[in-house]
């Protein structure tokens, strides 16, 4: 079993819980392979645990399996035992549980739910009769974020008001992501975050003992490669009209951020394609983003991926099949997607830099406490252009504002830039002062970034002391 890497917050939540006296119910979800059962497994270590994961298949079957690692937890010496219902077997769980701590963990929850309309009702039942007064820990965990969230933790639930503790597992950050090819240097570790998006599951096939070229061309250019069909999979894994949602994405992917645009190149219903959008948002796969301080403003929305990994697979590996299929893969990474990814990067990179920013966005680091992260973007009324603002970081008590400019180029960061940024400063809501301009550079800055870096309150961070300063 390899290292087990982040989720220090996820695992304290739980812990804490665990510690508490009585019973508890803790509901942890999240998108596919984004490292829920590798953190309720890590959770479980030294601990009286009965772990199941839920398939596909009928109520019975799902039954008699919970049933068998129920026995051989509790109580192997009845190994031929079956558990007739459900109601049985949760009795059963919870008279072992009346005095002792056992954490009881049913993974894939929705596999459950969906074979059984009563299941919800059977838990509800008991828990306010048998285990309330017990010792019992449940976890309920899922990858269907519409059921978990419509069917387990809404109002209208049986469930409702039961559970003590819910975490939405997220993708990892930049700098947890990192921490899976310590070896890297900065440029390849972010790209590394770039193209997984940060989920667990396709950070733990990268090998830092190749080099990082090899790793992108095994993992998405091959056609054994786990990446290399990774979205069709999710896909057909999570809709049943699989080319809806692969044209709505490739639009996106096209750079078709507005309804009316997807549709348009979709050949689609904008019912339809709202309708999509939303089941996207919902999976993790697309985001809704709106300028901010102009959020109210509804031609300032965009559809935009959010997750990296399908972005990378629709520029670079979709086009690309034809070659993949009989094996030139490797020479179309080399020659058509490498030049390329410095420009990919670039979306990734700016995310980074907010992220960077909240997180560090605090006394004494800014002369400002961040509390709001986004990007601006409209039409700069001076110059009759479109234009837009990387990074803006908004104090809302104090109503000041940080802005910012990210370059992820093989070129240092220079006046030009700055001078573009500061003149970009009126854009923003003028209820906000601007106190201080962040530029974010992969390559370095001139000597004249560095020379006024104080005097004119520029805040240069390079890349390299992004992952040094987590």
């Amino acid at each position: 079993m390899g290292k087990f890497i982040g989720r220090r917050q996820e695992l304290s939540a739980l812990q804490d819980l665990y510690d508490r006296d009585g019973f508890q119910m803790a509901v942890v979800y999240g998108r596919r392979r984004v490292g829920k059962s590798t953190l309720l497994r890590e959770f479980a270590r030294n601990k009286t645990t009965i772990y199941y994961t839920a398939v596909r298949s009928s109520s019975e079957w799902n039954l008699h399996a919970l049933g068998k690692c129920v026995k051989e937890v509790l109580l192997p010496e009845l190994s031929n035992m079956d558990f007739p219902s459900y109601e049985e077997l949760f009795d059963f769980v919870g008279k072992q549980a009346k005095e002792k701590r056992i954490l009881f963990v049913l993974d894939e929850f929705p596999y459950l739910a969906e074979q059984d309309a009563s299941l919800l009702s059977r838990l509800q039942k008991a828990i306010d009769t048998d285990w309330q007064d017990g010792q019992l820990f449940l976890v309920l965990s899922g990858s269907s974020i519409s059921f978990m969230e419509d069917e387990v933790l809404s109002e209208k639930s049986p469930l409702f008001g039961r559970r003590t503790c819910q975490l939405k597992i997220k993708p990892f950050n930049f700098w947890e992501a990192g921490e899976f090819v310590p070896s890297y240097n900065p440029e390849e570790k972010a790209i590394c975050y770039g193209v997984t998006g940060g989920i667990a599951k396709y950070l733990s096939f990268l090998d830092d003992s190749r080099s990082l070229d090899e790793n992108i061309q095994r993992l998405f250019f091959r056609t054994s490669g786990y990446l290399y069909e990774e979205p069709q999979n999710l896909l057909s894994q999570e809709f049943r009209q699989v080319s809806t949602y692969n044209d709505i994405i490739s639009a996106v992917a096209s750079g078709r951020t507005r309804l009316n645009q997807i549709a348009d190149l979709t050949h689609m219903n904008p019912s339809k394609v709202s309708h999509a959008t939303s089941n996207l948002i919902m999976t993790g796969i697309l985001r809704k983003d709106y300028a901010i301080t102009d959020e109210r403003n509804k031609q300032k929305v965009r559809y935009v991926l959010s997750d990296h990994m399908f972005r990378f697979w629709y520029q670079f590996v979709a086009p690309n099949v034809a070659m993949i299929e009989v094996n030139r893969g490797d020479e179309c990474y080399e020659h058509i997607v490498k030049p390329r990814i410095p420009d990919f990067m670039g979306d990734v990179f700016e995310e980074m830099c907010r992220y960077y920013t909240i997180a560090k966005g605090t006394f004494p680091d800014f002369p400002c406490l961040i509390t709001r992260i986004g990007k601006w973007w409209g039409t700069n009324p001076m110059k009759r252009e479109e234009t837009d603002i990387d990074v803006v970081g908004l104090d809302s008590i104090r109503k000041t504002a940080m802005i910012g400019e990210c370059k992820f180029k093989n070129e240092v960061l220079d006046k030009k830039i700055f001078d573009a940024l500061q003149e970009r400063q009126g854009l923003i809501d003028h209820h906000y002062r601007v106190v201080g301009y962040l530029l974010f550079s992969k390559s370095g800055f001139s000597d004249w970034i560095l020379e006024h870096s104080k005097d004119e309150s520029i805040y240069p961070i390079s890349l390299s002391k992004m992952y040094d300063e987590r």
